[in-house]
């Protein structure tokens, strides 16, 4: 069950009116699937954009913030919850638990570094939630060319740069990321043969 999404995304809104007009029709379809937001607790940027309309909307909106961002990225004060936590490994271990599946949306360094943490747990068998990434105008297109290369160079497997979902329209990723994390069915047994 896809309940909730963790969003990665800038605490800057970038240079393109596109970036914000997406993650505003993100929260609106993210209403629409009544799916709550967990994010990183910030008022600024992209995340400001999103937490705000979700808000608007009336969403669930759940951010987590290190005690020590509080001022730079400017805490959100009218969210449904805001957890103020230690540190960025509290913080990104939260956001964790408390999802069902992850989008990175456009932004910087540290919206990488959440992205390929993530991923790596995924890796590892950490969580088996689904990832995808929000492909806004091609923001990532040369993410997932390197992406593709560790694969073919042998230093990803090919399975895992298969298993990110990226799309550019935020219904649709919505619509996979759900498939995704909707368990599969598992085959009935058939009864076992004895030998007397």
């Amino acid at each position: 069950m896809l309940k909730s999404i963790c969003i990665y995304c800038g605490s800057s809104t970038g240079t393109s009116k596109v970036h914000a007009e997406t993650m505003q029709l993100l929260a609106r379809e993210m209403i629409n699937e009544n799916i709550a937001l967990v994010y990183g607790g910030g008022k600024v940027g992209l995340m400001g954009v999103l937490a705000d309309e979700m808000i608007r909307l009336g969403g669930e909106v759940t951010g987590i913030i290190p005690k020590d961002l509080m001022e730079k990225e400017v805490a959100h004060e009218e969210l449904t919850r805001l957890y103020i936590v230690k540190d960025m490994h509290e913080r990104k271990a939260m956001m964790s638990d408390l999802a069902d599946g992850f989008i990175a949306a456009p932004g910087g360094i540290g919206t990488m570094e959440e992205l390929f943490e993530t991923s790596a747990w995924s890796q590892l068998g950490l969580h088996d939630k689904p990832i995808g990434i929000l492909n806004v105008d091609g923001f990532y297109d040369s993410l997932i060319s390197l992406i593709n290369h560790l694969a073919k160079e042998g230093f990803a497997q090919e399975s895992y740069a298969d298993s990110l979902i990226v799309e550019s329209d935020p219904k649709e990723l919505l619509r996979r990321l759900r498939i995704a994390a909707t368990p599969a069915e598992k085959p009935v047994k058939a009864p076992g043969r004895f030998l007397i």
